[in-house]
Order: C-alpha cells, then structure tokens, then sequence
C-alpha cells in the first residue's frame, strides 16, 4: 500500500492544532501528505461534535470522502464527534477503518498501520502537545495558532464543551515559551494563542501562573512579533491585563470578548459570570486605557425564554457599544445541556429573524467604524495575492484575526517585496467588512529580491 495522506480538519483552531501534530506524526514516520482526496491512500478526518449542524458537516465530510477515495484507501475518523457520537458514526458509516478520541491525537501512527479496524477513544477528552512530540503547521508561514490549555472550568448552559473535552487542563509555562520561540523560529510573524477560555489559564495548578504572567515570559523574548488573544471573558480582563497590554504594542490591541448576551436575566438563565453593568464597565475601561483596541464578541438570539423586550435589550447594546466585529448565533439545543431542560424554548423562525435583525445592526456599525479609518495609514502583514484578481493583494491588520474577520485589500502594492512580511498601508476606501488601501512603506530591514508582479 502507498503511503499518502490526505487531512481534513473541521472545527476550532484547537481542532488544527491537533490535525498538526497528527500531520507531523506521521510525516516523521515517512508519510507522505496530499492535498487530493482522490490520490490519498490514507485519509484522516479530525471532527468537530459542539453543535448538531457541526456533527452534520462532519458527517457530510465523512460522506463526501468515501464517494471520492479510491477504493483501497482507508479511512481514520478523530476528534469530538468520535469522543461523544462513536455509535452514531458507526451505525452510520461502515467504511471507517479506525477511530482516535478527541484525546488521543499521538495514535494516529498506529491507526494508520494497523491492518484490522479497530478505535482508540480514551478518557482523556483533550489533547495537549508535551515535550518533543512532532507538529507541521499548516497555517501560511507567518502566522501559527498556540494552543495553550484545552477543557473548560466553566459551566454555561447552553455549552457542551466541558463534556466533550473535560476539565480545564493548562500546557507549563515552560512548554508555552518553547513552542513559542520554535514557531517564532520558524518564520512565523503572529502567534495566537488558542484555548476554550484563556483567562482561566493556569488557574487549576498548584503554582497558579496565571495568563498575565504568561503574557510577561512571552514578552521577554526580544524580537518583533504580533501577539494575538482569542477568547478572554469580560470578567477575565483584568487590570493587569490590561496595563501588560499597554506597555507592549507586540500585543495585538485585539480582544475576542464572549458576550452570548446584555441582558441580566438571560445572562443568569444562561450561567454566566457577568452582568450588564460590568460588561459595559469593561468596554468602556478597554477604550480609555487603549484607544485603539478592537473589541470582538458573540451574542446569541433565541435562548429559551428570551422576550421580544430582551432582545430588543440586546440590538440596543450593539447600536450603542459599536464593537467592532459580532459573530452572531442561533441557539442550538443540545440535549446534554442544562439550557435544554429550560423551558419556553424559541421557535426557528423566531430565532432567524432575530439573528437577521442583529446581523444588519451590526453592519451598519461595522460600515460605520470602518469609514473613520479611511486616511489613516496602519501597520500591515501583506499575505498574497486576492483570490479575485492576481491586480490585487490582500493582507490585515492587528485588528482583523485570520479566517474570522475582514482584511485590508490593497489596490497598490507596488512596494511589496515579498508576502507574510509587514508594510504601511494608507486605507482609501472601505467595502463592508474589508478596508481598501495602498502601501505606502515597509518594515523589512533586509530587502529581499522583488518576484515580478503584474500590476494595474
């Protein structure tokens, strides 16, 4: 049998960060990967099980691979849905050769190999990278994701995760800085750190080394770089945080808040930490501190019992706060979750006019905050060219995160050198998400030799 691999990873950052490993695995091991399904003697799904829609598109990506594969290829099924949905997945799909639970990623060697179809689903919900253990990022060369605790101390009632991935388990400082400076070492420009809450990081060991004294280890490390948070709590952003973020600018000015609501009954209803008046407490300190922080969110409409008052609560918040950037969701009942026992549960068609009332506000807003920075010239990691025309690069700023947010399209790179390298970029022209520039200056220290470009 041949010995190439082709991976699909579904899901979370967190999800690619163990798709990685797995990859470098089995590359070590001689494997050879492959971007064509049809060509793959071996094909890998790491799954995502948080929701009924993410099962289902597991599923259809399950589906999709076996109508492709030819029919001596094997099939390796990982991840969440395998961890809490095995039965299903077996009832449903005979062609699977072997399944790896969610935290059983350093198997993939031995599902691989062996010639009988067989499961490794262990107790061990999450997978957490230790020592020496190989990992080949796939992400483009500039920027990589660290993830740096898995599981979740929290207790939210619409959320399954602390079922599926377990308790909150944190990666040492030691190992955090390691990995860093090999990422950093690699060529990478951006590290994001990735966890299901980092604000809790550090907080169920017995040495207490907490996110902010993280963040100052990191910091230490004298060389350029873009440092990016996702998923911090309102309760999470402390003054400390705060201050370590005003004292380093490598620290994206960028902060992924989950909100889920505004209002303090559906806030209770839905177990979480924070009330009204301290999540607008937070923005408004944010901003004073640090006037050019971005502030995402998510907000979900349709929670069992959430009035038309209520929600009318929430499109006001977004009016008025202006963040800058809403991922917007519909409530999911998932059986195992407490908020599936509430009662007054809403209706689908409730719930999508909802979402569509909230998604336009936030246009607005979005369109509106993006008009004031035409003029204003920002740092930017220039990427490549814009899969829409080879006239046209594309790149972002610190305050749009890779794959979730907008991106600076830039209508005039002549200046550029070389992609994943930082340039200035004067914003001219705004389209919804997206900001439109030219490049008006590098921070390359040492020029690198100029591919031809064709430009307009």
């Amino acid at each position: 049998m041949g010995n190439k691999i082709h991976f699909t990873s579904l899901g979370c950052a967190r999800n690619l960060v163990d798709t990685e490993v797995m990859i470098g695995i089995l590359l070590r091991a001689g494997y050879e990967a492959t971007p064509d399904a049809q060509e793959a003697d071996f094909l890998v799904v790491n799954t995502c099980g948080f929701l009924a829609s993410s099962r289902e598109e597991s599923c259809e990506t399950i589906d999709r691979l076996i109508q492709e594969k030819k029919p001596s290829a094997k099939l390796v099924v990982a991840g969440c849905m395998v961890q809490k949905h095995k039965a299903e997945l077996e009832e449903r799909f005979s062609e699977i050769h072997y399944y790896l639970g969610s935290g059983d990623v350093e198997k993939i060697l031995e599902a691989i190999e062996t010639q009988e179809p067989g499961s490794a689903v262990s107790q061990a919900r999450s997978y957490l990278q230790w020592g020496e253990v190989p990992r080949q990022v796939s992400t483009p060369k500039h920027y990589a994701y660290l993830k740096i605790a898995e599981g979740c101390a929290k207790q939210c009632a619409f959320c399954i995760i602390p079922k599926i991935k377990g308790p909150l388990k944190s990666k040492p400082v030691e190992q955090v800085l390691k990995e860093f400076q090999i990422l950093l070492d690699q060529g990478a420009h951006e590290i994001i750190l990735i966890a299901q809450d980092l604000g809790d990081y550090g907080k169920e060991t017995k040495e207490k080394k907490n996110l902010e004294f993280l963040l100052q280890e990191m910091c230490k490390i004298e060389r350029p770089f873009w440092l990016r948070l996702l998923y911090l709590y309102p309760d999470e952003i402390t003054d400390e945080l705060i201050s370590i973020l005003e004292k380093d600018p490598r620290i994206c000015r960028y902060l992924d808040m989950p909100i889920q609501h505004i209002n303090d009954d559906v806030l209770r209803l839905m177990r979480r930490k924070t009330s009204k008046e301290q999540i607008v407490s937070t923005i408004a300190k944010l901003r004073a501190k640090l006037p050019d922080i971005v502030i995402r969110t998510s907000l979900m409409v349709g929670f069992p019992g959430e009035t038309e008052e209520q929600f009318a609560e929430l499109l006001e918040f977004v009016r008025t706060q202006a963040l800058d950037n809403i991922g917007i969701f519909k409530y999911s009942k998932e059986e195992e979750s407490h908020s599936a026992k509430l009662p007054d549960h809403i209706s689908e068609e409730v719930k999508e006019k909802r979402y569509h009332k909230l998604a336009q506000a936030q246009m607005d807003i979005v369109r509106q905050n993006n008009r004031k920075k035409i003029g204003k010239t920002y740092k930017v990691l220039v990427e490549g060219y814009h899969p829409d025309s080879s006239f046209l690069m594309r790149g972002r700023y610190a305050g749009q995160c890779p794959e979730i947010d907008g991106q600076v399209i830039i209508n005039d790179g002549r200046k550029v050198t070389a992609f994943g390298e930082f340039y200035d970029v004067e914003i001219t022209a705004v389209a919804d998400y997206d900001l439109i520039g030219r490049v008006v200056g590098s921070h390359k220290k040492t020029p690198i030799k100029k591919p031809k470009l064709v430009l307009a």
